[in-house]
């Protein structure tokens, strides 16, 4: 693919990243100029997963995000739609459970996870929203779901030299650090026409989850949103008044 189409097809995009999945996080962390590492540890924070919980982490591809979020003791499922992602993750990380599935139609069954969170992968999907709601679906009452994902700087001198880097400095680092430039330039273009924060949060309301916010970082290069399913509504009882005395 070499435009940024986001009708696309969830097979052509798996097949994009199983040619870069054997380079995909050392060319991840040159491509952030080191501020990769930053952002998954914001995410986790934001996560603040619990030992016992059990969360989703999708678009995981290696498995790097999950590994870190595993850390605290919960249980992590990673579901990417790679094959070639998943097979490097688990050679990475044999402990942790590595699921092959399409976000907008997940494998799993409705309230099955405390939280689900997806990093840098939602811009490649086909339909964001269904798989919105699709994440929405398959987490608890009183979950919650955070999503890391590239964004629109605020300011206009940063959009400025953000849109050159992507036009004229990515493409060239990818050339000397990427297995597949052609995909990396996809990836430039589909952050180009990713919308900005204010419309994802949109977004995240339309599928149903509450007390929606997010947070800028570096800069608002990268936009950090979380949102919360909320918890069951409990059935007023009824009144039934007492028996008069006889």
């Amino acid at each position: 693919m070499a435009t940024a189409d986001l009708s696309k097809q969830p097979d052509e995009v798996a097949a994009m990243f199983d040619e870069v999945a054997p380079k995909y996080d050392r060319t991840n962390a040159v491509l952030s100029v080191g501020n990769s590492w930053l952002w998954r540890l914001q995410t986790v924070r934001a996560i603040a997963p619990q030992s016992g919980e059990r969360i989703l982490d999708i678009a995981a591809g290696t498995g790097t995000s999950s590994a870190a979020i595993a850390r605290s003791g919960a249980e992590v499922v990673a579901a990417d739609f790679s094959p070639g992602m998943i097979e490097v993750g688990r050679r990475r990380h044999p402990k942790i459970e590595f699921v092959q599935a399409d976000a907008m139609a997940l494998p799993f069954r409705t309230g099955e996870f405390d939280a689900v969170t997806i990093s840098f992968g939602l811009r490649n999907v086909k339909d964001p929203r269904k798989a919105l709601k699709e994440m929405y679906r398959v987490m608890k009452p009183g979950g919650r779901l955070v999503v890391c994902e590239f964004s629109t700087p605020p300011h206009a001198l940063l959009r400025a030299g953000y849109g050159v880097y992507l036009r004229h400095v990515m493409p060239r680092v990818v050339d000397l650090a990427s297995s597949n430039p052609e995909a990396y330039s996809y990836l430039a273009e589909s952050i180009s026409d990713w919308p900005d924060q204010g419309t994802l949060s949109q977004w995240l309301r339309g599928a149903g989850f509450t007390r929606v916010a997010y947070r800028n970082l570096t800069s608002g290069i990268v936009a950090l949103h979380r949102g919360h399913k909320p918890e069951r509504k409990q059935r007023a009882k009824a009144s039934v008044p007492e028996a008069p005395p006889s």
